[in-house]
C-alpha cells in the first residue's frame, strides 16, 4: 500500500516565521517516539488499489487535536487547512492538501475496531519509561460518569420510529440537593492511578451499574483500590483480599442499618484520594466535551472516549514533566 509522502518540505516552509504560537505543541510531540505507535495503526486506513493514502500515523495525530480542541470533523478539516500549528503537529508541508472531513470520519470508523487498550498502555509505557508514570506500588481509583447521547428524547421521525439512541440507556442518580436525575446516554469508567494518568478505560450503556466494570478495569497488580461505595460487595471485598491488594472502596450504608462512626471515618479518609478521578471526570467533561455524545452509537462514542484518554494522557504527562523540570 502506498502512502502520501509528507516529508518532504518544500520553499514555503522553510520561510515561515518562528513564533511560539507555533511551537504550543512541540512538547507533546516530543513526549513519544511516534514511531512505534504507527505500528499500531499501520494497518487502518488501508486499501488495496487507488490513490495513495493518507499516512495512518498523521490522520491519528489529526484526532488527538480534534479531541484537545473539541472540534467536528468539517471544524478539523478546515482547521488542518488554514491553521499552521495543526499543520506543523501532524507534518503537512503548506503545498499539501488536507484530509476532507469524510475520509476523517472514515478513518475514526476503522479505528473502531479496538486498539484503545494497546495505544494506551504504550502510550503509559513510554511515560513510565521517561519516570513521568510511576508503576511500583501504583493504585487504582476507579469511577464512572454519565454521558448524555446525542438524540436523548423519544421523538418520532420518519416513518414514525423513535429518533432515540437506541444503544444507549437510562441511569438514575440521586443529585446533591437529594433529588433523583435521569439521564439517557451512555457511561465511561476509568480507572486512574494517583498522578492522575488514565489507566484503563470502559465504556457501556447507561443503564449499567458501576459496579459492574470495575473487575475490567483492575491489573490485579494494584497495591490499593479506591472507589466510591457504588462499587462495595461481598465478592469484590473476597477478591481484593486474594489479591493482597488493600481494599479502600467505601462503605455504604443500607436500610436500617447507619454506617457507624468507623466507617464514616474510614469514608472521610478515603476519599481526598478517591477524589483524583472525580478531578479527571471534570477536566475530560470541562475541556474535551465528554459530557455530551458527538455521535449515534455505543461503538462510535466509545472511539471518541478512546481518542479523549489518550489526548488527556499526554496532556497530563507535559504538565508532569514541566513540573520535575522546574523544580
Amino acid at each position: 500500500m502506498a502512502w502520501k509522502n509528507l516529508k518532504q518540505k518544500s520553499l514555503a516552509d522553510a520561510l515561515i516565521v518562528e513564533h511560539a504560537a507555533l511551537t504550543e505543541l512541540d512538547d507533546v510531540h516530543a513526549l513519544l517516539d511516534w514511531s512505534r505507535l504507527e505500528a499500531y495503526v499501520m494497518s487502518i486506513h488501508n486499501k488495496a488499489a487507488g490513490e495513495k493514502a493518507w499516512p495512518p500515523l498523521m490522520m491519528f495525530k489529526a484526532l488527538l487535536l480534534q479531541s484537545w480542541y473539541k472540534l467536528s470533523d468539517p471544524q478539523l478539516e478546515k482547521q488542518l487547512a488554514r491553521d499552521l500549528l495543526f499543520r506543523r503537529f501532524v507534518g503537512l508541508g503548506l503545498d499539501q492538501s488536507v484530509p476532507d472531513h469524510s475520509t476523517l470520519w472514515r478513518f475514526r470508523q476503522k479505528l473502531a475496531n479496538g486498539v484503545w487498550d494497546t495505544l494506551l498502555q504504550e502510550i503509559n509505557d513510554q511515560l513510565s519509561s521517561q519516570q513521568l508514570y510511576i508503576k511500583a506500588g501504583e493504585i487504582s481509583i476507579v469511577d464512572a460518569s454519565v454521558i448524555q447521547a446525542k438524540q436523548n428524547r423519544p421523538n418520532k421521525g420518519v416513518g414514525g420510529n423513535s429518533t432515540q439512541d437506541k444503544e444507549a440507556g437510562y441511569n438514575v442518580k440521586a443529585s446533591s440537593d437529594g433529588k433523583r436525575k435521569t439521564t439517557y446516554g451512555y457511561k465511561a469508567h476509568i480507572a486512574v492511578e494517583e498522578d492522575g494518568f488514565i489507566k484503563a478505560t470502559a465504556f457501556t450503556s447507561g443503564n449499567v451499574h458501576d459496579s459492574k466494570c470495575l473487575v475490567p478495569l483492575l491489573s490485579g497488580a494494584e497495591s490499593a483500590v479506591y472507589a466510591d461505595s457504588a462499587y462495595k460487595s461481598e465478592p469484590h471485598d473476597a477478591l481484593l483480599a486474594a489479591r493482597g491488594s488493600k481494599n479502600c472502596i467505601l462503605d455504604r450504608a443500607y436500610r436500617n442499618t447507619p454506617l457507624t462512626d468507623a466507617q464514616k471515618q474510614r469514608n472521610q479518609r478515603h476519599s481526598g484520594i478517591r477524589s483524583i478521578v472525580e478531578r479527571v471526570f471534570g477536566v475530560l467533561k470541562l475541556h474535551y466535551g465528554m459530557g455530551q455524545a458527538r455521535y449515534l452509537g455505543l461503538v462510535r462514542n466509545f472511539t471518541r472516549f478512546g481518542l479523549m484518554c489518550i489526548a488527556y494522557n499526554l496532556k497530563r504527562g507535559v504538565a508532569i514533566q514541566r513540573d520535575l523540570q522546574t523544580r
